[in-house]
């Protein structure tokens, strides 16, 4: 195939399954506050000490700063978030609004340095080197994505139209982030993986994004961040657990390492958020619409629809 090598039956089967694995895991922590105690608060704390630095030291595939990084700054995410979503006075203070925008950016500043990395350590090589048992191939593609992911941050707008939604499940819900700017993260994350992970972008990439998106557009409209931070630290944890899983067993599919595969994917998420930016910024020169003070899109449709949960 162009972007991976063969896959076989089983291993889409457990793709699926992979996809339906995370959405339950989010569904029931989106449903239940104590369950979410568990599973982002008591888990991780006793994996840190008693399972990561045996499965996830530096001779694994996740041994590296950034899965280490990634992992705690998800968790991270997820904690603020659920303190936003049900302290009686988290959503009244106005200035922690700002912490959505501050943590998403920084997760997407995390893979764009990881990304220029790559690129600075194994340009030039396109038949790719081995490194803590995943192909590296650094080249253009890397910069050219490192691009796209610094526009992804700059089209975030809206912050200060966060709230919390009156049902049950008290989901933390963003109108101005809408479907254009998520597809536009899905294409460029799911590059970086492929730039940067490749052996891992089958799950890590297409599979994680999958499992966060179809929510955000059928089942909990306007909770992506929070759809996106519990399924990512869900994942981290799992594959910090069991790296073999996504590395060597039977289910494991690798990425085909074609340059045109990686030309092609960061070409198209680079031309994607620019997309993006020529609308975002259309429509703050035509409004006269402040993106540090104001929400950008509440004049379209989807915004509408996300807004009326208030």
């Amino acid at each position: 195939m162009f972007f991976f090598e063969s896959i076989p039956w089983y291993s889409a089967l457990m793709w699926c399954g992979v996809v339906a694995g995370l959405m339950l895991i989010n569904e029931l922590t989106r449903s239940s506050k104590w369950f979410s105690y568990v599973v982002y608060i008591l888990v991780p704390a006793v994996l840190t000490f008693a399972v990561w630095p045996k499965t996830a030291g530096p001779e694994s595939s996740v041994g590296t700063w950034f899965h280490w990084v990634k992992v705690y700054s998800a968790l991270a995410g997820v904690l603020g978030f659920m303190y936003l979503r049900h302290s009686k006075k988290g959503i009244t203070y106005k200035w922690l609004l700002l912490f959505p925008p501050l943590i998403l950016s920084i997760n997407i500043l995390e893979a764009v340095t990881r990304d220029f990395q790559v690129y600075s350590m194994y340009h030039g090589d396109l038949f790719g080197t081995v490194a803590n048992g995943v192909t590296m191939q650094g080249g253009p593609w890397n910069i050219m994505n490192g691009i796209a992911g610094i526009i992804n941050i700059i089209t975030i707008s809206g912050w200060m139209g966060i709230f919390i939604s009156k049902d049950k499940k008290k989901d933390m819900l963003w109108p101005d982030q809408l479907w254009w700017w998520i597809i536009a993260y899905d294409l460029w994350n799911f590059a970086y993986v492929y730039n940067c992970v490749s052996d891992h972008s089958f799950y890590a990439g297409a599979a994680l994004l999958v499992s966060c998106t179809i929510p955000a557009f059928f089942m909990g409209k306007g909770a992506w961040l929070q759809h996106r931070a519990q399924t990512l630290a869900i994942w981290m944890m799992f594959t910090m657990c069991f790296p073999v899983f996504v590395d060597e067993s039977s289910f494991a599919v690798k990425s085909s390492h074609n340059p045109t595969a990686l030309w092609t994917l960061s070409g198209l998420a680079l031309a994607f958020n620019v997309d993006v930016l020529i609308f975002h910024l259309y429509k703050i020169v035509k409004f006269k619409r402040n993106p540090c003070k104001e929400e950008i899109y509440i004049d379209e449709p989807n915004y509408a629809e996300i807004a009326a949960k208030k």
